[in-house]
């Protein structure tokens, strides 16, 4: 029987590469006899090079656009003239462009059987597994999914990189026998400068891991990195490997290791694959996807994880890849809770596994199950539920953080083209129909919703209930003198109402730490932020761990109805739905605007709830 010849797809870079080695690994366990080739870059390469999951290896630049396709042109009759009859591609098809590109690669190896992820983007498949989205499995496991559809063992198992005696000889003259050894990299990816964390925090675990450890402090990773800024705030000796390694000589570094730090990055998958008790650091990425893969060994991660994080490779999308420019999640990740979590592994106290220091309360869930329209959540409730929740938040010991969204036609259809504002929206504790076209969407889908809640008449509402309740609140934002103007009305029809904070403020990220001070030291219960939509939502969102209120809100254009900035219309049209009417005749320029409620009514017939 003649053996059986495979093509593994992965051209991602070199984290991509260390997740894949385990389902490479159950391959070769499975077929010791067949003829394995790998499709991967230049730069990860190395990681196999010369060890026994492959037995080829096919390079293909990171090149983007045109230029790969041509590449790909010119790799053609090498794929062909492999005569592989299987082809597994470890990839998420992630763009309609990727899809296209790696449709390219399967017709030109032309295999018999391909298999991979389907997400609606692969009619080339042949064997599949669903792909549930990012996070749903952790990609390692994807990839031994993968692997079990050619006749591998889809058991969790190491990951695996090439490392000769050669390098670890190199490595141990480099590091002699000082131990503790920390090893630093403070780099973050090199597509995605977002994830790294802040050079004088690294500085700062590296102090005390000298001072109060005696480790000795080693930076690593390569020439883009932020290892001068780090250096820069270094007290303490160090030895700087960064941009004078190899790939393999960084592996053989890293197995001897007693504690590894570092973002989320392919160096440290590298350390994972080594066996290094690591701590890494998580901001806008995802750790549920991209988490460094230890089965059998100790490792932790330290998350920045507001309600917005993460806002990276989410879905079924790459999402926000940058991250935002508040960088809020990775701001939150303070030195000492690294430094906890390094001296833990020090002192072994973290056994084989992945606790979880994320740095914020339990997320909150939705406090109601929600109907879906355009595959978002809208909370099927009536005031007096809502008040009934707000009075159960308040009284909450310990006190967590409930983001209420208003959602109305125009922002589902801004959400489906931002996926950041989107997670948001899924991610609140409610999302009240303000919005007469969202009663057409859900009776039309046969889930009906018992009223319309909306921000602008919940304000006056909820002050009410707080008069009587001894809630306090803050109003923050609207334009100047709006939201003073909208507390002194609220305080004469409401005695004895409690509004402890009025601020203008405003959602630059320069400004969110005060402001959440502000907040904070005032005691207040409810706070409602006037940026508009979705900033308001994202600025609550990303500051979800250090607000200490019970309850936030984005409340839009409601100040300034309140206020009497911007008249209400009649109650007539309010009933018939037509205040949307009112508010274009008042504010013309507002119709490019709501041209998203026709697109609404249109996506709501062709696509229902999904």
């Amino acid at each position: 029987m003649t053996a059986r010849r495979i093509l593994a797809v992965q051209i991602a870079d070199l984290g991509d590469l260390v997740l894949t080695t385990p389902a490479l690994a159950a391959l070769r366990d499975a077929l010791p006899d067949a003829h394995i080739a790998l499709l991967t870059t230049p730069h990860a390469a190395p990681l196999v090079e010369g060890g026994p999951l492959v037995d080829e290896i096919i390079t293909l630049r990171r090149d983007s656009g045109l230029k790969q396709f041509g590449m790909l042109a010119g790799l053609f009759k090498r794929l062909r003239a492999g005569n592989y009859d299987t082809t597994i591609f470890f990839h998420h098809f992630t763009t309609r462009a990727g899809a296209l590109k790696f449709n390219a690669i399967a017709k030109a190896a032309a295999s018999k059987t391909r298999i991979g992820l389907q997400n609606g983007r692969a009619p080339f498949l042949t064997g599949s597994i669903p792909d549930d989205g990012f996070g749903a499995l952790h990609n390692a496991e994807y990839w031994l999914k993968l692997a079990a559809l050619a006749g591998a063992d889809a058991s969790p198992r190491k990951a695996g990189v090439v490392v000769n005696e050669v390098d670890r000889a190199w490595a141990r003259e480099q590091l002699g026998d000082t131990y503790p050894l920390a090893v630093m990299h403070t780099g973050g990816g090199g597509d995605s400068y977002a994830r790294r964390w802040l050079p004088e925090r690294f500085a700062e675990v590296a102090n005390r891991l000298y001072q109060e450890r005696g480790a000795r402090i080693v930076l690593v990773g390569g020439t883009g990195d932020n290892t001068a800024e780090t250096i820069a705030h270094l007290q303490v000796p160090f030895l700087d490997l960064s941009g004078k390694t190899t790939l393999p000589q960084l592996s053989a570094v890293l197995e001897r290791v007693d504690v590894f730090i570092g973002a989320e990055s392919g160096v440290m998958h590298l350390a994972a694959a080594a066996g290094a008790p690591l701590v890494a650091i998580f901001g806008p990425g995802n750790a549920a996807a991209w988490g460094p893969w230890t089965p059998e060994s100790p490792s932790a991660i330290v998350r920045g994880a507001p309600e917005c994080s993460p806002c990276s490779y989410i879905d079924h999308t790459t999402g926000l890849r940058e991250g935002c420019a508040a960088r809020t999640c990775i701001m939150m990740i303070e030195a000492a809770r690294v430094y906890a979590a390094a001296v833990e592994l020090l002192e072994g106290r973290i056994l084989a596994g992945l606790p979880d220091y994320a740095s914020h309360r339990p997320m909150v869930k939705q406090a109601m199950t929600p109907i879906s329209i355009l595959g978002l959540p809208v909370s099927p409730i009536t005031y007096n539920d809502w008040l009934k929740l707000i009075s159960m938040w308040v009284q909450e010991t310990p006190r967590s953080l409930h983001h209420v969204c208003t959602i109305n036609p125009e922002f589902i259809m801004i959400a489906r083209g931002d996926i950041n504002f989107a997670s948001i929206l899924r991610r609140a504790s409610l999302t009240v129909p303000d919005g007469i076209g969202l009663l057409w969407a859900a009776k039309r889908l046969k889930t009906p919703l018992p009223e319309r809640v909306t921000g602008s008449d919940g304000v006056p509402i909820i002050a009410e209930r707080a008069a009587k309740e001894g809630w306090r609140l803050f109003l923050l934002g609207a334009g100047e003198g709006v939201a003073q103007k909208t507390a002194d009305i609220l305080r004469a029809r409401y005695p004895g109402l409690q509004i402890v904070g009025i601020y203008g403020g405003s959602p630059r990220p320069e400004e969110e730490a005060s402001i959440v001070e502000r907040v904070n030291g005032s005691g207040a219960d409810i706070l409602f932020v006037a940026y508009g939509a979705p900033e308001q939502d994202k600025w609550i969102a990303r500051n979800s761990p250090r607000l200490k209120v019970a309850m936030a809100m984005g409340v839009g254009g409601s100040f300034d109805f309140i206020a009497g900035i911007i008249p209400r219309a009649p109650v007539w049209m309010q009933r018939l739905g037509l205040e949307w009417l009112y508010r274009l005749m008042l504010q013309p320029w507002r119709i490019k605007r709501m041209m998203r409620l026709p697109r609404f009514v249109a996506a709501v017939i062709w696509r229902g709830a999904k």
